[in-house]
Protein backbone atom coordinates (compact mmCIF):
# COMPACT_ATOMS: atom_id res chain seq x y z
CA UNK A 1 0.00 0.00 0.00
CA UNK A 2 1.10 3.66 -0.82
CA UNK A 3 2.45 5.28 1.68
CA UNK A 4 1.52 3.09 4.76
CA UNK A 5 3.82 4.78 7.02
CA UNK A 6 2.36 7.88 6.55
CA UNK A 7 -1.36 6.81 7.28
CA UNK A 8 -0.29 5.08 10.05
CA UNK A 9 1.89 7.90 12.21
CA UNK A 10 -2.03 10.03 11.38
CA UNK A 11 -3.39 6.55 13.16
CA UNK A 12 -1.02 6.85 15.93
CA UNK A 13 -1.59 10.67 16.76
CA UNK A 14 -5.40 10.06 16.13
CA UNK A 15 -5.22 7.41 18.85
CA UNK A 16 -3.11 9.35 21.20
CA UNK A 17 -4.94 13.01 20.89
CA UNK A 18 -8.53 12.29 20.66
CA UNK A 19 -8.40 8.24 21.49
CA UNK A 20 -6.92 7.97 25.26
CA UNK A 21 -6.42 11.90 25.12
CA UNK A 22 -3.42 11.27 26.90
CA UNK A 23 -1.49 14.17 29.36
CA UNK A 24 1.40 14.75 30.85
CA UNK A 25 2.55 12.74 33.38
CA UNK A 26 0.32 9.87 32.47
CA UNK A 27 1.12 6.09 31.68
CA UNK A 28 0.02 4.13 28.74
CA UNK A 29 -0.86 0.72 28.38
CA UNK A 30 -0.91 -0.92 24.75
CA UNK A 31 -2.40 -3.95 24.49
CA UNK A 32 -1.57 -5.41 20.75
CA UNK A 33 -1.70 -7.69 18.19
CA UNK A 34 1.64 -8.86 16.36
CA UNK A 35 -0.06 -7.32 13.30
CA UNK A 36 -0.52 -3.95 15.39
CA UNK A 37 3.19 -3.84 16.02
CA UNK A 38 4.12 -0.99 13.43
CA UNK A 39 1.08 1.25 14.90
CA UNK A 40 2.43 0.39 18.57
CA UNK A 41 5.66 1.71 18.43
CA UNK A 42 4.14 5.21 16.13
CA UNK A 43 1.63 4.94 19.53
CA UNK A 44 3.97 4.80 22.08
CA UNK A 45 6.14 7.79 19.70
CA UNK A 46 3.42 9.49 20.28
CA UNK A 47 2.60 8.95 23.82
CA UNK A 48 6.08 10.09 25.06
CA UNK A 49 5.46 13.60 22.63
CA UNK A 50 2.40 13.84 24.74
CA UNK A 51 4.26 13.69 28.17
CA UNK A 52 3.80 9.89 28.86
CA UNK A 53 5.82 8.91 32.16
CA UNK A 54 5.87 5.78 30.41
CA UNK A 55 4.68 3.41 27.85
CA UNK A 56 4.09 -0.24 28.41
CA UNK A 57 3.03 -3.26 25.99
CA UNK A 58 0.94 -6.35 26.09
CA UNK A 59 0.83 -8.63 22.91
CA UNK A 60 -1.18 -10.97 21.95
CA UNK A 61 -0.75 -13.62 19.11
CA UNK A 62 -4.03 -15.50 17.20
CA UNK A 63 -1.75 -18.56 16.61
CA UNK A 64 -0.49 -18.52 20.19
CA UNK A 65 -4.40 -18.07 21.00
CA UNK A 66 -5.75 -21.05 18.81
CA UNK A 67 -2.63 -23.23 19.93
CA UNK A 68 -4.13 -22.80 23.22
CA UNK A 69 -7.52 -23.87 22.50
CA UNK A 70 -6.43 -26.84 20.11
CA UNK A 71 -3.75 -28.37 22.08
CA UNK A 72 -4.73 -26.78 26.08
CA UNK A 73 -6.57 -29.82 28.19
CA UNK A 74 -9.74 -28.13 29.26
CA UNK A 75 -9.14 -27.39 33.18
CA UNK A 76 -6.60 -25.25 31.67
CA UNK A 77 -9.59 -22.75 30.84
CA UNK A 78 -11.10 -23.20 34.03
CA UNK A 79 -8.48 -20.58 36.05
CA UNK A 80 -7.39 -17.35 35.18
CA UNK A 81 -3.62 -16.06 36.27
CA UNK A 82 -3.99 -13.74 39.50
CA UNK A 83 -0.74 -12.00 38.13
CA UNK A 84 -2.48 -10.72 35.37
CA UNK A 85 -5.81 -9.39 37.44
CA UNK A 86 -2.81 -7.56 39.60
CA UNK A 87 -0.91 -6.20 36.81
CA UNK A 88 -3.64 -4.78 35.33
CA UNK A 89 -5.42 -3.06 38.32
CA UNK A 90 -2.56 -1.75 39.85
CA UNK A 91 -1.10 -0.10 36.15
CA UNK A 92 -4.78 1.41 36.29
CA UNK A 93 -4.18 2.73 39.85
CA UNK A 94 -0.95 3.98 38.97
CA UNK A 95 -2.36 6.61 36.20
CA UNK A 96 -2.08 4.67 33.52
CA UNK A 97 -4.43 4.31 30.30
CA UNK A 98 -5.47 2.01 27.69
CA UNK A 99 -4.69 1.24 24.31
CA UNK A 100 -6.52 -1.58 22.21
CA UNK A 101 -5.17 -2.20 19.10
CA UNK A 102 -7.42 -5.10 17.36
CA UNK A 103 -6.92 -7.64 14.22
CA UNK A 104 -10.04 -10.22 14.82
CA UNK A 105 -9.98 -13.15 12.93
CA UNK A 106 -13.94 -13.53 12.81
CA UNK A 107 -13.55 -17.24 12.83
CA UNK A 108 -10.23 -17.95 14.13
CA UNK A 109 -11.60 -20.41 16.98
CA UNK A 110 -14.45 -21.95 14.68
CA UNK A 111 -12.87 -25.33 14.56
CA UNK A 112 -12.17 -25.55 18.34
CA UNK A 113 -13.87 -27.47 21.08
CA UNK A 114 -16.78 -24.39 22.53
CA UNK A 115 -16.96 -25.88 25.71
CA UNK A 116 -13.71 -24.66 25.98
CA UNK A 117 -14.24 -21.38 24.29
CA UNK A 118 -17.39 -20.94 26.61
CA UNK A 119 -15.33 -22.02 29.88
CA UNK A 120 -12.71 -19.48 28.66
CA UNK A 121 -15.32 -16.38 28.55
CA UNK A 122 -17.03 -17.18 31.55
CA UNK A 123 -13.70 -17.68 33.41
CA UNK A 124 -11.95 -14.34 31.98
CA UNK A 125 -15.14 -12.25 32.46
CA UNK A 126 -15.03 -13.38 35.91
CA UNK A 127 -11.63 -12.55 36.83
CA UNK A 128 -11.54 -9.16 35.15
CA UNK A 129 -14.40 -8.16 36.78
CA UNK A 130 -13.05 -5.64 39.50
CA UNK A 131 -10.63 -4.34 36.97
CA UNK A 132 -13.23 -4.03 34.55
CA UNK A 133 -14.79 -1.42 37.11
CA UNK A 134 -11.69 0.98 36.45
CA UNK A 135 -12.81 1.82 32.47
CA UNK A 136 -16.91 0.80 33.03
CA UNK A 137 -16.49 3.69 35.62
CA UNK A 138 -14.21 6.66 33.73
CA UNK A 139 -11.03 6.23 35.75
CA UNK A 140 -9.51 4.93 33.35
CA UNK A 141 -8.90 6.41 29.71
CA UNK A 142 -9.34 3.59 27.03
CA UNK A 143 -9.43 3.66 22.93
CA UNK A 144 -10.26 0.64 20.71
CA UNK A 145 -8.76 0.95 17.30
CA UNK A 146 -8.34 -1.59 14.51
CA UNK A 147 -5.50 -2.64 11.56
CA UNK A 148 -6.27 -5.86 9.19
CA UNK A 149 -5.08 -9.21 9.90
CA UNK A 150 -5.28 -11.33 6.88
CA UNK A 151 -7.98 -13.76 8.89
CA UNK A 152 -10.27 -11.05 9.26
CA UNK A 153 -9.67 -9.13 5.25
CA UNK A 154 -10.10 -12.80 3.65
CA UNK A 155 -13.50 -13.07 5.63
CA UNK A 156 -14.79 -10.10 3.99
CA UNK A 157 -13.21 -10.70 1.16
CA UNK A 158 -12.73 -14.41 0.09
CA UNK A 159 -12.08 -14.53 -3.76
CA UNK A 160 -9.20 -12.11 -3.54
CA UNK A 161 -5.06 -12.49 -2.61
CA UNK A 162 -4.66 -12.26 0.95
CA UNK A 163 -2.31 -9.19 0.03
CA UNK A 164 -5.19 -7.86 -2.50
CA UNK A 165 -7.82 -8.69 0.05
CA UNK A 166 -5.74 -6.76 3.60
CA UNK A 167 -5.30 -3.73 0.95
CA UNK A 168 -9.05 -3.44 0.36
CA UNK A 169 -9.37 -3.60 4.56
CA UNK A 170 -6.87 -0.57 4.96
CA UNK A 171 -8.87 1.66 2.17
CA UNK A 172 -12.32 0.78 4.25
CA UNK A 173 -10.47 1.06 7.42
CA UNK A 174 -8.69 4.43 6.51
CA UNK A 175 -12.10 6.11 5.08
CA UNK A 176 -14.11 5.03 8.37
CA UNK A 177 -11.25 6.58 10.52
CA UNK A 178 -11.25 9.32 8.37
CA UNK A 179 -7.04 9.16 8.10
CA UNK A 180 -7.92 10.06 4.59
CA UNK A 181 -8.41 13.59 5.53
CA UNK A 182 -5.77 16.15 6.03
CA UNK A 183 -6.04 16.31 9.73
CA UNK A 184 -7.84 13.50 10.99
CA UNK A 185 -7.17 15.01 14.65
CA UNK A 186 -9.21 18.36 13.31
CA UNK A 187 -11.86 16.43 11.71
CA UNK A 188 -12.92 13.72 15.03
CA UNK A 189 -13.62 16.57 16.94
CA UNK A 190 -15.06 18.46 14.52
CA UNK A 191 -17.29 14.66 14.03
CA UNK A 192 -17.58 14.65 17.97
CA UNK A 193 -18.78 18.24 17.89
CA UNK A 194 -21.90 17.27 15.58
CA UNK A 195 -23.10 14.23 17.89
CA UNK A 196 -22.63 15.82 20.64
CA UNK A 197 -25.57 18.14 19.13
CA UNK A 198 -27.61 14.47 19.55
CA UNK A 199 -26.41 14.05 22.40
CA UNK A 200 -27.55 17.14 24.24
CA UNK A 201 -30.89 16.90 22.35
CA UNK A 202 -31.61 13.55 24.02
CA UNK A 203 -30.66 14.64 26.96
CA UNK A 204 -32.62 17.69 27.12
CA UNK A 205 -35.69 15.60 25.84
CA UNK A 206 -35.60 13.67 28.73
CA UNK A 207 -37.83 10.53 26.80
CA UNK A 208 -39.34 8.22 29.08
CA UNK A 209 -39.16 5.08 26.60
CA UNK A 210 -38.49 4.39 22.44
CA UNK A 211 -40.65 2.04 20.25
CA UNK A 212 -38.54 0.42 17.08
CA UNK A 213 -40.67 -1.51 14.61
CA UNK A 214 -39.17 -2.62 11.71
CA UNK A 215 -39.07 -6.56 9.74
CA UNK A 216 -38.89 -8.95 12.62
CA UNK A 217 -38.54 -5.81 15.43
CA UNK A 218 -41.79 -4.70 17.52
CA UNK A 219 -39.98 -3.51 21.17
CA UNK A 220 -41.09 -1.02 23.85
CA UNK A 221 -37.78 -0.02 25.61
CA UNK A 222 -38.50 2.27 28.70
CA UNK A 223 -34.91 3.96 29.44
CA UNK A 224 -33.46 3.49 32.93
CA UNK A 225 -34.19 6.44 35.93
CA UNK A 226 -31.97 8.64 35.65
CA UNK A 227 -30.68 8.25 31.55
CA UNK A 228 -27.77 9.64 30.52
CA UNK A 229 -26.96 10.11 26.34
CA UNK A 230 -23.49 10.13 25.62
CA UNK A 231 -22.65 11.13 22.16
CA UNK A 232 -18.67 10.72 20.58
CA UNK A 233 -16.31 11.41 23.27
CA UNK A 234 -16.77 10.63 27.09
CA UNK A 235 -15.39 11.99 29.98
CA UNK A 236 -13.51 10.23 32.59
CA UNK A 237 -14.07 11.18 35.99
CA UNK A 238 -11.82 14.75 35.96
CA UNK A 239 -13.93 15.67 33.09
CA UNK A 240 -11.31 15.15 30.25
CA UNK A 241 -12.80 13.99 27.30
CA UNK A 242 -11.52 10.66 25.40
CA UNK A 243 -12.98 8.80 22.60
CA UNK A 244 -13.16 4.89 23.70
CA UNK A 245 -14.27 3.60 20.03
CA UNK A 246 -12.27 4.60 16.83
CA UNK A 247 -14.40 5.09 14.44
CA UNK A 248 -17.89 6.02 16.15
CA UNK A 249 -21.28 7.30 14.85
CA UNK A 250 -23.04 6.28 17.39
CA UNK A 251 -25.22 8.14 20.17
CA UNK A 252 -25.83 5.77 23.06
CA UNK A 253 -27.40 5.00 26.82
CA UNK A 254 -28.90 2.92 29.38
CA UNK A 255 -31.75 0.99 28.87
CA UNK A 256 -34.09 -0.03 32.11
CA UNK A 257 -33.26 -3.63 32.29
CA UNK A 258 -36.34 -4.64 33.50
CA UNK A 259 -39.35 -2.83 31.44
CA UNK A 260 -37.94 -4.35 27.61
CA UNK A 261 -41.04 -6.02 25.78
CA UNK A 262 -41.14 -7.02 22.42
CA UNK A 263 -39.37 -8.49 19.67
CA UNK A 264 -35.90 -7.66 18.41
CA UNK A 265 -34.29 -9.08 15.26
CA UNK A 266 -30.53 -8.34 14.24
CA UNK A 267 -29.64 -7.01 11.01
CA UNK A 268 -26.24 -8.63 11.06
CA UNK A 269 -24.31 -11.43 12.19
CA UNK A 270 -22.25 -11.15 14.73
CA UNK A 271 -19.01 -12.44 15.87
CA UNK A 272 -18.10 -14.16 19.30
CA UNK A 273 -14.93 -15.02 20.72
CA UNK A 274 -13.80 -16.54 16.93
CA UNK A 275 -17.61 -17.65 15.94
CA UNK A 276 -20.22 -16.16 13.97
CA UNK A 277 -24.00 -16.09 14.57
CA UNK A 278 -26.25 -15.02 12.10
CA UNK A 279 -30.08 -14.46 11.46
CA UNK A 280 -30.75 -14.04 15.14
CA UNK A 281 -33.85 -12.28 17.68
CA UNK A 282 -35.05 -12.28 20.43
CA UNK A 283 -38.25 -12.50 22.18
CA UNK A 284 -37.91 -10.00 25.53
CA UNK A 285 -40.60 -10.09 28.83
CA UNK A 286 -40.12 -7.74 31.32
CA UNK A 287 -36.89 -6.87 29.95
CA UNK A 288 -35.41 -10.71 29.91
CA UNK A 289 -34.98 -12.89 26.83
CA UNK A 290 -37.83 -15.87 26.58
CA UNK A 291 -37.02 -17.11 23.46
CA UNK A 292 -34.09 -16.51 20.73
CA UNK A 293 -33.31 -18.12 17.64
CA UNK A 294 -30.20 -18.26 15.13
CA UNK A 295 -29.89 -19.88 11.85
CA UNK A 296 -26.30 -20.26 12.32
CA UNK A 297 -24.48 -19.93 15.24
CA UNK A 298 -27.39 -21.23 17.90
CA UNK A 299 -25.22 -22.79 20.26
CA UNK A 300 -22.98 -20.15 20.66
CA UNK A 301 -25.33 -17.43 21.60
CA UNK A 302 -27.47 -19.65 24.28
CA UNK A 303 -23.87 -19.94 25.92
CA UNK A 304 -23.44 -16.07 25.38
CA UNK A 305 -26.92 -15.65 27.10
CA UNK A 306 -26.24 -18.39 30.01
CA UNK A 307 -23.22 -16.12 30.94
CA UNK A 308 -25.08 -15.27 33.60
CA UNK A 309 -28.29 -13.48 34.48
CA UNK A 310 -27.59 -10.33 33.28
CA UNK A 311 -26.26 -11.65 30.16
CA UNK A 312 -30.16 -12.02 29.29
CA UNK A 313 -31.10 -8.21 29.63
CA UNK A 314 -30.18 -5.06 28.00
CA UNK A 315 -27.16 -3.02 29.43
CA UNK A 316 -27.19 -0.51 26.29
CA UNK A 317 -29.28 1.03 23.37
CA UNK A 318 -27.11 2.89 20.64
CA UNK A 319 -28.66 5.22 17.86
CA UNK A 320 -26.89 5.34 14.32
CA UNK A 321 -28.35 6.27 11.11
CA UNK A 322 -28.29 4.27 8.64
CA UNK A 323 -26.49 7.15 6.05
CA UNK A 324 -23.48 6.85 8.38
CA UNK A 325 -19.71 6.28 6.80
CA UNK A 326 -19.40 3.15 7.53
CA UNK A 327 -23.13 2.22 6.54
CA UNK A 328 -22.16 3.30 2.99
CA UNK A 329 -19.63 1.12 2.21
CA UNK A 330 -22.16 -1.40 1.72
CA UNK A 331 -19.84 -4.11 3.41
CA UNK A 332 -19.79 -6.07 5.95
CA UNK A 333 -16.76 -5.67 8.39
CA UNK A 334 -17.23 -9.12 10.51
CA UNK A 335 -16.45 -6.85 13.58
CA UNK A 336 -18.22 -4.93 16.16
CA UNK A 337 -15.72 -1.91 16.57
CA UNK A 338 -17.22 -0.77 12.93
CA UNK A 339 -20.63 -2.83 12.39
CA UNK A 340 -21.58 -1.52 15.50
CA UNK A 341 -21.19 1.99 13.70
CA UNK A 342 -23.25 1.58 10.65
CA UNK A 343 -26.60 0.25 12.69
CA UNK A 344 -28.81 1.23 15.62
CA UNK A 345 -27.93 -1.41 17.70
CA UNK A 346 -28.24 -3.19 21.17
CA UNK A 347 -25.78 -4.64 23.58
CA UNK A 348 -26.56 -7.97 26.53
CA UNK A 349 -24.86 -7.28 29.16
CA UNK A 350 -23.36 -4.96 31.90
CA UNK A 351 -24.84 -1.00 31.19
CA UNK A 352 -21.98 1.38 31.73
CA UNK A 353 -22.06 3.54 34.63
CA UNK A 354 -21.35 7.07 33.46
CA UNK A 355 -24.43 6.56 30.95
CA UNK A 356 -26.90 6.97 34.61
CA UNK A 357 -26.00 10.83 36.03
CA UNK A 358 -23.89 10.23 38.75
CA UNK A 359 -23.64 6.70 37.87
CA UNK A 360 -19.98 6.33 38.16
CA UNK A 361 -19.99 7.14 42.01
CA UNK A 362 -22.99 4.29 43.17
CA UNK A 363 -22.70 0.84 44.05
CA UNK A 364 -24.08 -1.66 41.76
CA UNK A 365 -27.34 -1.74 44.26
CA UNK A 366 -27.88 1.97 43.33
CA UNK A 367 -27.42 1.19 39.53
CA UNK A 368 -29.79 -1.33 39.57
CA UNK A 369 -32.63 0.77 41.09
CA UNK A 370 -32.10 3.07 38.47
CA UNK A 371 -32.55 -0.18 35.83
CA UNK A 372 -28.88 0.12 34.78
CA UNK A 373 -28.46 -3.84 34.20
CA UNK A 374 -25.21 -5.64 35.64
CA UNK A 375 -23.48 -8.81 33.68
CA UNK A 376 -20.09 -10.22 33.22
CA UNK A 377 -20.68 -9.51 29.63
CA UNK A 378 -20.98 -6.42 27.14
CA UNK A 379 -22.01 -8.02 24.21
CA UNK A 380 -22.57 -5.45 20.73
CA UNK A 381 -25.24 -6.60 18.55
CA UNK A 382 -27.02 -4.58 15.50
CA UNK A 383 -30.71 -3.84 14.67
CA UNK A 384 -30.86 -1.24 12.14
CA UNK A 385 -31.29 -0.57 8.40
CA UNK A 386 -33.23 1.37 5.99
CA UNK A 387 -36.64 -0.13 7.36
CA UNK A 388 -36.51 0.59 11.46
CA UNK A 389 -38.69 3.38 12.66
CA UNK A 390 -37.71 4.50 16.18
CA UNK A 391 -40.23 7.11 17.84
CA UNK A 392 -39.35 8.33 21.40
CA UNK A 393 -42.38 8.83 24.41
CA UNK A 394 -42.16 11.72 26.70
CA UNK A 395 -43.52 11.27 30.06
CA UNK A 396 -46.89 13.14 29.45
CA UNK A 397 -47.53 10.37 26.10
CA UNK A 398 -46.20 13.05 23.47
CA UNK A 399 -44.96 10.76 20.58
CA UNK A 400 -41.46 12.29 18.94
CA UNK A 401 -40.42 10.27 15.78
CA UNK A 402 -36.86 9.96 15.77
CA UNK A 403 -36.02 7.61 12.97
CA UNK A 404 -37.95 7.68 9.28
CA UNK A 405 -36.40 4.87 7.37
CA UNK A 406 -33.46 4.47 9.05
CA UNK A 407 -32.54 7.90 9.68
CA UNK A 408 -32.66 11.00 11.87
CA UNK A 409 -35.49 13.12 11.61
CA UNK A 410 -34.82 15.17 14.37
Amino acid sequence: MKDLNNILEKYARLTVEVGVNLKEKEGLIITTTTEGLPLSRLVAREAYKAGAKHVEISLNDDEMTLMRYKYGNKNVFESFPEWKITNIRDIYEDNYHHVFIISPDPELLKSVDQEKVTISQKTQSTAMAPVMKYRMTGITKWAIVAVPSVGWAKSIFPDDTDEVAVEKLWDYIIKATRLDHDDPVVSWKKHDDNLKKYEKLLNDSDFLKLKLEGPGTDLEVYLAEDHHWIGGSNDDMHGVPYMANIPTEEVFTTPHAYKVNGTLKATKPLSVHGNLVNNFGFTFKDGKVVEFFAEEGYDILKNLLDSDDGAKRLGEVALVQDDSPISNTKILFNNTLFDENASVHFALGRAYGYSIKNGTTMTQEELDKKGANYSLIHVDFMVGGPELQITAYRKNGEEVQLFKDGNWTV
